[in-house]
């Protein structure tokens, strides 16, 4: 036992040992010199890898996610011959160096697409702000619900709606731009307190109308139902 025991070094600063195996080695560590090194070279290399990975920090359930991966996995010695084998701590440094390098980059992902997301988000209120403070916009009234539609002199359209609950369980908003035979999608949103402000990503030529329509999650191709809202000719 007094030579496996140095094994669990790594497992003990991973907190990765179940309590009888902790229980040994703590009693262990109080008298080995030996042990109570390499627990302080290892701190101090993972100490070092947080420091250069300072950034935001991940949600929770990502950290537990990426600790019970790193826990779950057995370290492994690999013989390079009789009389050389990997140092313990260093094949924990480097299995904590990948899982940090692993979740980072998998926090990185997802933290690009909420970026990216924001960053659509705050696009599309400056667009409508602006079209909406635009002295030389037009507006024009609905011609089936409440609110109005405003349209600047380079077809750049807010759509207002108001009195406009929550779409029903299971279905969404969907605006469309009809200025033909075919109505062409303007996107899907929702409602803040019965309210929406809509910014038509396409441009609204001169004769086209603006609709409304309850979609499916994530739109349709082509509008399934009737329009709930709909503007006159702009």
């Amino acid at each position: 036992m007094e030579t496996g025991i140095h094994e669990l070094t790594a497992g003990y600063a991973l907190d990765a040992l179940d309590p009888a195996e902790r229980e040994a080695f703590e009693r262990h560590l109080v008298g080995c010199d030996r042990c109570q090194e390499e627990l302080s070279s290892f701190w101090e290399v993972t100490g070092a890898l947080a420091v250069a990975a300072d950034g935001p920090a991940p949600n929770a359930a990502l950290r537990e996610r990426i600790l019970a991966e790193a826990r779950a996995e057995k370290q492994t010695v690999v013989p390079l011959d009789s009389r050389r084998r990997l140092s313990p701590v260093l094949a924990a440094v480097t299995a904590i160096a990948a899982a940090v390098a692993i979740g980072l980059g998998i926090y990185s992902i997802s933290l690009s697409g909420q970026l990216d997301d924001t960053k659509a988000a705050l696009t599309a209120q400056e667009s409508a702000a602006a079209v909406l403070a635009d002295p030389t916009a037009t507006t024009v009234a609905l011609q089936a619900g409440s609110g109005r539609l405003v349209v600047d002199a380079d077809g750049a359209a807010v759509l207002v709606l108001d009195d406009l609950a929550a779409a029903p369980a299971g279905k969404t908003y969907q605006a469309w731009i009809v200025a033909g035979q075919t109505p062409v999608s303007a996107g899907i949103f929702d409602t803040t307190d019965n309210q929406a402000i809509v910014s038509i990503p396409q441009v609204v030529p001169n004769g086209a109308v603006v609709a409304v329509t309850v979609e499916k999650p994530g739109g349709a191709s082509s509008p399934t139902l009737p329009p709930l809202a709909a503007s006159e000719p702009v």
